[in-house]
């Protein structure tokens, strides 16, 4: 399926708010609410939409620290990279996690209550993780506001 500018419209409504309604969608990108509404469906259908989600407040809900997490394997065989990843879905506080390229393997963002909270869970859970070879992790002192992502996406090479 090939994006046009409506499409990206209606990408870009929902990802600023994914409560929109159909018909407030439909009037920014110039349709009636049937036609957006089936722009939607073939854009969820065609995997363009993964889902529909909220970003929490993770400091207001008391989770004070964020980690991210550089964590290289022993090994790069399948079966020991499935085997870690099914792993570290299997840990709470692990929100985001990533097969990167470089010098590490997979990185991490953890939200923990606090530095406490993180000492546990590294040496409750990450050092047991299978096939781990080193574990590096960094703070996050502050988290800068970007543009969003449909804005960062369909303004690219614009």
């Amino acid at each position: 399926m090939q994006i046009d500018r409506i499409d990206a419209g209606i990408l870009q409504c929902l990802a600023a708010d994914a409560r929109s309604s159909v018909s407030a969608i439909a009037a920014r990108v110039g349709l009636s609410q049937s036609a957006c509404t089936r722009r939607i469906q073939a854009l969820e259908a065609s995997g363009h939409i993964l889902g529909y989600g909220a970003h929490l407040g993770h400091r207001r809900l008391g989770f004070r620290v964020t980690a991210l997490v550089d964590i290289t394997l022993g090994t790069q065989v399948e079966e020991d990279l499935a085997q870690f990843e099914r792993a570290v879905g299997e840990i709470d506080g692990i929100v985001e996690c990533a097969l990167v390229s470089g010098a590490q393997d997979y990185r991490l963002k953890i939200v923990c209550r606090d530095l406490d909270d993180y000492e546990r869970m590294h040496r409750e859970h990450l050092g047991r993780l299978p096939g781990v070879n080193t574990i590096s992790s960094s703070f996050v002192l502050r988290a800068v506001p970007t543009r969003g992502e449909a804005d960062a996406l369909f303004g690219y090479g614009a």
